[in-house]
Formats: structure tokens, C-alpha cells, sequence
């Protein structure tokens, strides 16, 4: 039996060092560095290993290698269904919904004959057939097991394989394999179990997705290492006090990258939205200041995404700057750039930037939209009806072209939005303002 030694690991980033630091030297992780106990080095025999056939670039793909899901926002996601001998890891916040839609695909795909196992550490499995009695899954034929042994899964999926395609293991958290002697949760334990069953996967041609916990800064929890070992990654979005959840790509070997997939959260589970834009503009009240609808590009779906400001007076030295659901020091950025480009001082005014739907924007031709959106709120006078802004900012007060404008006026159009306001010089078929600096702007309040 080989001795035993104790070593030190980091929650976030998975660094090993010899000794306990209150701040990892990596990733710079406060207290996330933990004991566990690792088994001495081996010495490892070389041997001779078996000769493998080569194949070429040109050689013909087996057939269906991808399976399409009954989830068409999930299969929007993942690039066009689930591709056999893929791993795919999915996280999200407790209670987001990342079991629900796991357990609606593999009931979804076994009504469809396509064998399905569910695997849970974290319920038994009388409280998963209650789940599914809740979520309406009736003469399901969905295996399921409850097990954290990752030598007891792979033997069950073994004995079972000729008769699966997909594997769910929910969650990683919760597995725990003998060849490591720390407890489950922890690096090692999440990094040896995850190569146990991604190689499995692999060589057996099945499908595997796994659920993952976050930590408090809602990333992924365990290793850096094992994003890179699946093949996509996927993250379930959403405020539980908003009933939209968006499920989005970082990381896809056979599809795009940030791609989304939005559903909504009901009592008898997940429903799909086919068309968000008109759903995020639902409750949207017209002829009221300080509204503004912006065309944004997630993926390559477009998206209307209605932005509301709001302007106060205040008496405090420091003003504040609130904003949910976009970038605080790109708001920052476009009050400095109005107060000196447009004559817009806000320096005695608290602002408040939301953006409606729990949505979340990060790319930067929402800033026209912003800017269009403020401007209105401190003048109190509304925009002009179905009118549609975006375009990037730049320092200097002029606006910039951004990526697929005739994707974000198509999806305007077929909406009833009849004016768009960009840099663009060509209309699309539309109404199209051009708007190449901010002082052009103040034509809307007039």
C-alpha cells in the first residue's frame, strides 16, 4: 500500500501546493485552499503500447452522429441536437431549473426511443418519480439510478449500454470515485471523477451531460481543468424572482458560442419561448420618458430588449449609479461622454439604468440605446413610437457601426418597429436614421 501524504488544493482554480496560504497565488482566491490527502507517486514502468489505425480528415463521418433533441432551444444551443461521445457540462444557481430541463430532455428523448439514464447523487429515486409526476412525465421508459460510486455508475452503464445514448449525471459534485481518498466536492475528487466518466463516454460513443454546481462568484465550481475537458459548456441563467431563465454557450466544440436558448419557468416545468423578443416587450408602455428599445445580437438570434433610465435629483457629493442587467463602468463611460459631447451634466443627478426582462447585455452597441434612454429621462419627453436604437459610442460623441445590422432591422421590422436610428447608411428595406454623433439626438425631443 502506498503512504499516504497530505497536500494542499485550491476550491476555484484546483493549483496544488505543499503547504496552506490563506490566498491562492494562481488564481488569487481567498481562503479556497484545502487539505487533502493524495497517495505517493508511482513509479511508472514503461511498456510498450498498441499500434492505433490512423484515419483522415476526409474520411466519411459515422451516421447519425447527432441526435436531435424535441428541445428546440436546446438544440439551438448545443449547435444542432447532441452529438454522440460528446461531454457537455451545464451550471447554474440552486433552483434555476438546471434538473428540470434535464429530466424533461431525457424524458422527451426516451418518448422518442432513445435510451436515456438518469443518474442523481443528490435524491433518491422516489423523489425524481416525484418530480416527474409534477412536471406531468407519464409511460416513461427514462432509467434512472441513484448513485455517487463512479466504479458502480460505469459498471450499471456497462451492463446497460447497447441500450442508451444518453448519459446525466447530476451532479458532479456529488460523485466520488476509490482511486481518490478525499470526500466528494472537492478538486481531485471532481477532476478524477469527471475523467473517469468523460473517458467512458468517449469510448462507448454516448452522450454525456453533467450537471455542475457554482460557487458565490457564480462560476463553476471544482477545477478550471474540467471546462476544458468537455467539450461544450453551458450556463442556466436566470433571477428567481423573474420566471425567464436563458440557457447560453462558453464553450461549444460543435456549434457556436454564445448562443442562448430562452424558456420560462411554470409550475409543470420548463416551456419553451420561440419568439423572446416579443415576450420582453409584452408590458412595454409607450409614450413614457426615459424608454428605449435597443436590437441586440445574442449568438445569431436577435433580440428586442426594452432599457429604461431613470433620472433624480439628489444633494449627496457622490451620485449614485445604479444598473441591473449591464456594465456599470460602461454607464459610467456614456454619462462622461454626455456631459461633454451633448452638454448633459448629470453631476447632481442619481441614475438608475435597468434592463427590462432580467435580461443581460454585454456587447457594447447598446450604448446608442443607453445614451438615447437618458437623454430622454432628463428632459422628461418619451421617444418616438416603435423606434429602434443601437450602435457603439465612442469617446469622442460619434457612433459606430456594429455587427449584423440587417439581422437586428429584420427582426425590428417583422415586429412593427417602423424607425431605426444606427450608422448605418443603408436602409434595409426600412426606415433607417442614420446617426453618426450624439448631438443628432436631440432632433428626437423636439
Amino acid at each position: 500500500m502506498s503512504k499516504l501524504k497530505k497536500r494542499y488544493s485550491c476550491n476555484s482554480c484546483g493549483s496544488i501546493t505543499g503547504k496552506w496560504a490563506g490566498q491562492c497565488t494562481d488564481c488569487g482566491g481567498w481562503n479556497t485552499i484545502s487539505e487533502e490527502l493524495a497517495s505517493a507517486s508511482k513509479v511508472i514502468v514503461p511498456k510498450t503500447g498498441a499500434i492505433q489505425e490512423l484515419e483522415t480528415l476526409t474520411s466519411e463521418v459515422r451516421p447519425n452522429i447527432r441526435v436531435v433533441t424535441p428541445i428546440e432551444e436546446l438544440n439551438r444551443v448545443l449547435g444542432g441536437g447532441l452529438v454522440s461521445g460528446s461531454a457537455i457540462l451545464i451550471g447554474g444557481d440552486p433552483g434555476i431549473g438546471k434538473s428540470t430541463l434535464l429530466l424533461q430532455l431525457c424524458s422527451s428523448l426516451a418518448a422518442s426511443d432513445i435510451g436515456c439514464l438518469y443518474i442523481t447523487g443528490e435524491e433518491s429515486t422516489d423523489q425524481i418519480k416525484l418530480r416527474s409526476k409534477r412536471l406531468d412525465i407519464k409511460d416513461n421508459c427514462t432509467g434512472i439510478l441513484a448513485a455517487t460510486s463512479v466504479e458502480d455508475i460505469i459498471s450499471t452503464i456497462d451492463n446497460h449500454k447497447d441500450k442508451l445514448n444518453l448519459i446525466v449525471i447530476d451532479s458532479i459534485q456529488t460523485m466520488a470515485t476509490d482511486e481518490v481518498s478525499s470526500a466528494p466536492g472537492t478538486v481531485s475528487q471532481i477532476r478524477a471523477s469527471s475523467h473517469l466518466l468523460i473517458n467512458y463516454a468517449k469510448q462507448n460513443n454516448l452522450s454525456l451531460l453533467i450537471a455542475c454546481h457554482v460557487n458565490k462568484d457564480g462560476q463553476l465550481a471544482g477545477p478550471k481543468i474540467l471546462e476544458h475537458m468537455v467539450d461544450t459548456v453551458l450556463y442556466f441563467e436566470g433571477d428567481h424572482n423573474n420566471h425567464f431563465r436563458i440557457l447560453r454557450s462558453i464553450k461549444n466544440r460543435f456549434g457556436g458560442v454564445n448562443e442562448i436558448g430562452v424558456f420560462e419557468m411554470t409550475s409543470s416545468g420548463l416551456v419553451e419561448i420561440s419568439n423572446p423578443s416579443e415576450l420582453f416587450l409584452l408590458e412595454r408602455e409607450n409614450n413614457v420618458s426615459g424608454n428605449a428599445v435597443f436590437a441586440a445580437i445574442e449568438g445569431s438570434r436577435p433580440l428586442l430588449i426594452e432599457i429604461q433610465a431613470l433620472i433624480a435629483p439628489t444633494n449627496m457629493a457622490t451620485p449614485r449609479r445604479s444598473v441591473v442587467g449591464w456594465d456599470l463602468n460602461r454607464l459610467s463611460m456614456i454619462i462622461a461622454v454626455l456631459a461633454v459631447r451633448f452638454n448633459l451634466n448629470l453631476n447632481n443627478h442619481e441614475v438608475y439604468l435597468s434592463v427590462a426582462g432580467g435580461f443581460k447585455i454585454t456587447e457594447p452597441a447598446a450604448d446608442l440605446a443607453v445614451a438615447a434612454a437618458l437623454i430622454s429621462a432628463s428632459s422628461n419627453i418619451s421617444l418616438p413610437e416603435r423606434s429602434i436604437f443601437f450602435g457603439e459610442i465612442g469617446l469622442s460623441g460619434e457612433v459606430r457601426k456594429v455587427p449584423q445590422t440587417e439581422a437586428r432591422i429584420k427582426e425590428a421590422t417583422k415586429l412593427g418597429f417602423e424607425t431605426m436610428y444606427c450608422s448605418s447608411k443603408d436602409n434595409y428595406n426600412a426606415q433607417v436614421n442614420q446617426i453618426m454623433h450624439l448631438k443628432q439626438l436631440k432632433s428626437l425631443l423636439s
